[in-house]
This record gives structure tokens, sequence and C-alpha cells, in this order.
């Protein structure tokens, strides 16, 4: 596919999901098609939303490389063209990206979400010849993870202007690095799919972006999708207050705990199980949400109207 038909794809409710593990911490396969399938019957679906597999919500730098493609296969699988899948590349090399990259293609997915490489502490001439090669050698979409808290992370607009022409490089997971304003990307929403990593759907919109992704998407997906149908439809105020009631108390849970446990993995499970969708434990070193923090993030989601089950 060209540019402009990947673009037509990669937008709007970025569904990161989560890997499922048994108690052994073993990838539990059958679990990971089973959830597809639900995701799907909650709203995943072509033309609202994309399943986004391996990234760091879904413990993707845990994954053994043949889990990582396994897991992808199963859910490219169980999707079976209901909604488009994508999956993450955390800090490697051009020359394994590119392998990697092969394999998903192979596999189906219709893009990549890349890190920089940040371990090779990249210059800007480094960035821009990773993402070239990796353009020029892969024939699915691209979306930048511009990781700007990490040191070898951070790349601006000005970098993102000299990636104009890589074919490939379609979306762009957007935060402002420090000395960055957040509209300043949006000179180049034309060109590239402006997708909000800020916790600001409502201003990606309204500058003309395309969609954004955030924690709890795939744990009830109708109320990131239905934010993002007023969003599209001009309806900004709404949009904001509705967000404002989940999100922001979402996110002071996810801070807490995680100042006795990281990792987005755990979270991110913890969520899905209060919603009756169990994909176990996180892989070492991050633990389990514990019973206090699971019940005070339960009464949450019931207050902000979330369907959960046994209340």
């Amino acid at each position: 596919m060209n540019r402009e038909e990947l673009r037509s794809i990669i937008k709007g409710v970025i569904a990161t999901v989560p890997t499922p593990f048994k108690e052994d911490y073993q990838v539990d396969y059958g679990r990971m098609t089973e959830a597809t399938h639900q995701w799907i019957e909650s709203g995943v679906v072509n033309g609202k939303s994309i399943i986004k597999v391996a990234a760091a919500m879904g413990e993707g730098t845990a994954l053994t490389e043949h889990e990582w493609s396994t897991v992808i296969k199963a859910v490219v699988q169980a999707a079976d063209g209901r909604v488009p899948v994508m999956a993450a590349i955390h800090y490697k090399d051009t020359i394994r990206v590119i392998q990697d990259a092969k394999i998903a293609s192979d596999l189906g997915v219709i893009g990549l979400q890349i890190s920089p490489p940040i371990f090779n502490h990249p210059t800007v001439e480094d960035m821009l010849r990773h993402f070239d090669t990796i353009s020029d050698n892969i024939d699915i979409g691209i979306l930048v993870y511009n990781t700007h808290w990490l040191p070898g992370g951070a790349i601006y607009p000005d970098t993102f202007r000299k990636m104009s022409d890589f074919e490939k490089v379609v979306a762009i997971k957007w935060s402002p690095p420090k000395g960055c304003e957040y509209e300043d990307i949006f000179e180049l929403k034309g060109i590239f799919n402006i997708i909000d990593n800020a916790d600001r759907p409502v201003d990606c919109g309204r500058l003309g972006g395309h969609g954004f992704v955030s924690d709890g998407i795939s744990a009830y997906p109708f109320f990131y999708i239905d934010v993002w149908d007023m969003i599209l439809s001009g309806k900004y105020e709404e949009a904001e207050a509705r967000w404002n009631k989940v999100v922001r108390p979402l996110r002071k849970i996810s801070h807490d705990w995680m100042e006795i446990s990281g990792g987005e993995g755990s979270f991110e499970k913890a969520l899905q199980e209060n919603m009756g969708i169990n994909m176990g434990p996180p892989r070492p070193p991050s633990i389990q949400v514990d019973s206090i923090y699971m019940a005070k993030l339960k009464e949450a989601m019931i207050d902000w109207g979330w369907p959960v089950p046994n209340r």
C-alpha cells in the first residue's frame, strides 16, 4: 500500500492490548485469541479502531522473538480482517527492525509502532537514516513513537519535517518533547497522521489530528470510541468533560500504583480483569495490582458508568 492508503487505515482509536500469561508466566495464546474476539465484539472494528499488539502496555519487551511473532499471528488470525492489527518494535537497531518488520508483515499486520534506537544514542542524522532505511525496505506503515522522556528518544518537528518523503512513515505518536509546544507538530498534519499520546485527544482533533492512544481502551472500547466520535463531530466541550471525568482519575490511580510496581502491563490487566477479561499476571519484576487498588479502581470504573460485571 502507498502512503495515502496506509494513512486511511492507521488512525482513530488505537487499542494497545495486553498479552495474557498463565500463572507460570508462559504466554496464553488461546486466551489471546478469545480476548481478540471480545475486543472486536466490544467495538474495536474497521473504521473505528486498531488493535496494537506487543507494545509496552502489552509487555512487548518481555517477549521472546518466538512469542512476539506467535502473539501477532494469534491476533491477526482471530481478527480475520474485522479490525486492522499493528505490532510494536522497541529500541532495536535498523537491521533488526527491518528483519522483525518483514516477519510482522508476512503475518498480516498493516503497520508497526517503531521506537527510536535509543541505545545507539542517535544523532538527528542517525534517526533520519534509521527511519529512511526502514521505510525503503518494508511494505507496511510506520507509526513513529516519540519517546522523548528516554535518553536519545526525543524527535522534534524539524526532524519529522525531514521525514516527509519517507513513504512508509505515515503517522506520529505525539507528545511534545522539552522545549516544544503541543501544537507545533500539526503543521505536518497533511503529511503524517498525528496520533495523540499526551491525554489531549480533544486538542488533537480540534487541531486536525487523526486519533489517540490511552490506557483502558481495550477494557471498555465504547467509551473511547464515543469520545472520538464526539470530537469528529465538533462536540469538543462535551468530549472534554467526558474525558476529564474518566482519564484524569484513571491516571492518578495508575501513577499511584506504579510507585509500588512499575510496568504499564499490570495496570492495564487490572482494568481488563475488572471488566471480566482475565489476562493473568505481568511478567516479573512487575507484580499484579493488589486487592486494595483493584477495589479502588473498580469503584472508580463504576462511578464512570462503565458496565463493570459483578458490581
